[in-house]
């Protein structure tokens, strides 16, 4: 099963920024557990929204054509908690993207708050360095079908306003 850890993207700046919308809710099994009386989102799950918006960027960058894995969190430093009934804001910008890898920084806000900054690194995996086989499907994003081309299908073909044209 795959659980995806965003509700919606609000922006979208190709092979630049990206920002997602995670609306936390008691529905949420894990919450019911974590902590009992006091239920708080779990940070593990916060940086796997963050891979989840940065790991969509990274790979539209591509045009989906690399598989694209978390690498390594180069920073996860949390500020405050986040509780059910609360709306985070999640904002990924690429600090570096190569043939092999991708650099993201991040932070997560609540009402304008920071809740957290998380950095992270990509790699796209058909570029390893040291020559692994991986299957041919992109096991991520596929044929325009997968849930996370799902999510970006409203910002990418919103329209937006020609500003060549005004210049």
């Amino acid at each position: 099963m795959r659980w995806i850890w965003i509700d919606k993207f609000i922006d979208f700046e190709r092979g630049r920024r990206a920002v997602s919308l995670k609306n936390v809710t008691l529905a949420e099994e894990h919450l019911h557990d974590h902590f009992p009386g006091f239920p708080v989102m779990p940070e593990c799950l916060m940086i796997e929204a963050m891979a989840q918006t940065a790991g969509i960027l990274v790979g539209e960058a591509k045009k989906f054509q690399e598989k694209v894995i978390l690498a390594k969190i180069k920073k996860a430093v949390f500020f405050d908690y986040v509780k059910p009934g609360d709306t985070i804001e999640l904002e990924a910008n690429i600090e570096s993207i190569a043939s092999e890898a991708a650099s993201t920084s991040g932070k997560i806000t609540r009402s304008g708050k920071l809740i957290a900054e998380i950095d992270l690194m990509f790699s796209h995996i058909d570029q390893n360095l040291a020559g692994k086989e991986f299957p041919a499907e992109n096991f991520v994003f596929g044929t325009g079908q997968s849930v996370f081309e799902t999510l970006l299908r409203d910002i990418l073909t919103r329209e937006k306003p020609n500003t060549e044209a005004q210049l």
